[in-house]
């Protein structure tokens, strides 16, 4: 089918400029100064479409900085740049340095450099952002990423280039957390480890364990020793090396420390190099788009490794194990940043609508003496007689009332809650529900976020603002009534999602990709053009 298309108008301004441009050329000049202008007006015509292209070369007079003799530094500097591209996990075929040297030598006319000194600019300005903050929009590849990405201006970006060293401005470009430094060192490590064959055959078999024997423990010895959990041995038997270079292999992976390669480890250890070196890339990906500060004392909750962390001045001074959302569409744990401001102890549970609705409405219609530990209310906060209630008369849509927990050991949210009020309705609390801690994989609630160790979590945020943060704490929920306490300095939270991720000291850290982000941010790069690559050393 046909579909006819207006064309497009440039804007005012961008009319102007062109306008403006093309008037140069009916002056009368000499030679040399009508090759200037030719080359003023075909920048003018190429930037013309692009408003902080047009805005940036109209205060310049339309001259250039890419294109004469006295620009070669800062030109060799942008292709020394795009030639490292592909080391930063960005689709080396759109920064390609021979291509463009290719066209800036046969740019043989003056309006044929204008078109590649505007094109110069505009993979530079491509380049600053992939770099910067990232290839992909966060919220297109899945609905749950709610990042807030730091964008720079791109007209500002292009105004301090000019004005800075230009291969010491292109250095700052990419996040210089140690977090990036370190995915950066691991990409092009596994690079190189994929040109020389990755870490060879698969492991065959359901389950290995000491005193075992035969083809399947070699082949376990070899992939180990290949993995670096290992160090070199003949031994052909599950022995106690191999254990413990199980035992290392699984911590590393966020796996039951068991010392058995049973059947969820071989899994893990069958995942070949290239697969985990793209959870590296989309790693570094997810480190762009958090470009920023994240606080001297910040949480850090990493889904996929199920913990939640307090972290001081990049180094983490407490630990605990998490149990996230459940893994189906309304009760996955979404990603984003925001700042914890307080806690409750005794903490009351309001109930979300979507859980009184498809929860226990229809117990309640079964039963209206059901879930007797809530309490139900109206709009006007009174409480509600069950047996004055006829529930069979509501659906999701109508139902009228508010059901609210009280404050005690039984509550869903257990004696204390973190709260960083948010329009996702998340938080961090306690939960009587504690055997859930001593599982692999803990995604079992309806999105918020519990903590195996909450009270010394509590502990541990109020230290910096009392003496005794312990005394206090417990003074508080010895009184049974809801207490709020302030955090004296906000802390940021980011819950984050890595399936790929480093330590100061330690082997790389791979999770489980447990609601499948990581898989679609992976899809999403490779139709961007991001490619795995082996790298000869």
């Amino acid at each position: 089918m046909h579909v006819s298309r207006l064309p497009i108008v440039p804007n005012f301004s961008q009319l102007f400029t062109i306008v403006a441009a093309a008037l140069l050329l009916v002056v009368s000049v000499p030679a040399a100064q009508a090759q200037v202008t030719e080359f003023r007006q075909a920048v003018a015509e190429a930037a013309a479409r692009d408003d902080d292209l047009v805005a940036f070369y109209r205060a310049r007079n339309f001259e250039g900085i890419w294109s004469t003799n006295s620009d070669r530094a800062r030109r060799n500097a942008l292709l020394t740049a795009f030639a490292a591209a592909g080391d930063h996990g960005l689709p080396a075929d759109r920064y390609d340095p021979d291509a463009l040297r290719a066209q800036l030598q046969a740019a043989s006319t003056p309006s044929e450099q204008g078109r590649v000194e505007v094109e110069l600019s505009r993979l530079f300005l491509q380049y600053a952002r992939d770099v910067q903050t990232g290839i992909l929009v966060p919220s297109r590849v899945d609905s749950n990423i709610h990042r807030q990405v730091p964008y720079r201006s791109r007209l500002s970006t292009i105004q301090a280039f000019v004005q800075s060293n230009p291969a010491a401005f292109l250095r700052s470009l990419p996040p210089s957390s140690p977090e990036y430094t370190r995915l950066m060192r691991q990409k092009m490590e596994m690079e190189r480890l994929l040109a020389d064959g990755g870490w060879g055959p698969t492991v065959s078999g359901s389950k290995l364990e000491r005193g075992d024997s035969g083809a399947n423990v070699v082949a376990l010895r070899n992939r180990l020793i290949a993995m670096g959990f290992l160090a070199r041995t003949n031994t052909q038997s599950y022995d106690d090396s191999i254990f413990n270079a199980v035992q290392r292999f699984q911590q590393a992976h966020g796996l039951a420390i068991d010392g058995t390669a049973g059947p969820g480890t071989l899994r893990e250890l069958n995942i070949s190099a290239a697969q985990r070196l793209q959870s590296v890339t989309v790693a570094m990906e997810r480190e762009r788009w958090i470009n920023r500060p994240k606080g001297q004392r910040h949480i850090w909750v990493n889904l996929t490794d199920f913990t939640a962390k307090i972290i001081d001045n990049d180094v983490v001074t407490f630990s605990t194990r998490s149990v996230i959302g459940a893994n189906q569409s309304d009760r996955v744990s979404p990603e984003f940043s925001d700042v914890m401001e307080f806690m409750v102890i005794n903490p009351s549970w309001y109930v979300p609508r979507s859980i009184i609705t498809k929860e226990y409405l229809p117990q309640l219609q079964q039963n209206p003496n059901s879930v007797r530990q809530l309490i139900i209310t109206d709009a006007r906060g009174r409480v509600v007689d069950r047996n004055a209630v006829d529930f069979t008369q509501y659906s999701q849509t109508n139902f009228p009332y508010s059901m609210r927990q009280p404050p005690s050991r039984g509550n869903a949210l257990g004696l204390v809650k973190f709260m960083f009020p948010n329009r996702y309705n998340i938080y961090l609390h306690d939960t009587p529900a504690k055997s859930l801690f001593g599982r692999e994989t803990r995604a079992y609630s309806h999105g918020c976020i519990r903590l195996a160790d909450p009270f010394d979590f509590a502990y541990a945020l109020l230290a910096p603002q009392m003496s005794n943060p312990e005394e206090f704490f417990q003074a508080q929920l010895r009184t049974g009534r809801e207490q709020r306490v302030d955090l004296s300095a906000p802390v940021p939270v980011h819950l984050v999602y890595r399936t790929a991720f480093t330590e100061a000291e330690g082997p790389m850290q791979y999770r489980r990709d447990v609601y499948g982000r990581d898989s679609r941010i992976w899809n999403a790069l490779a139709r961007e053009g991001v490619v795995i690559r082996s790298v000869r050393g």
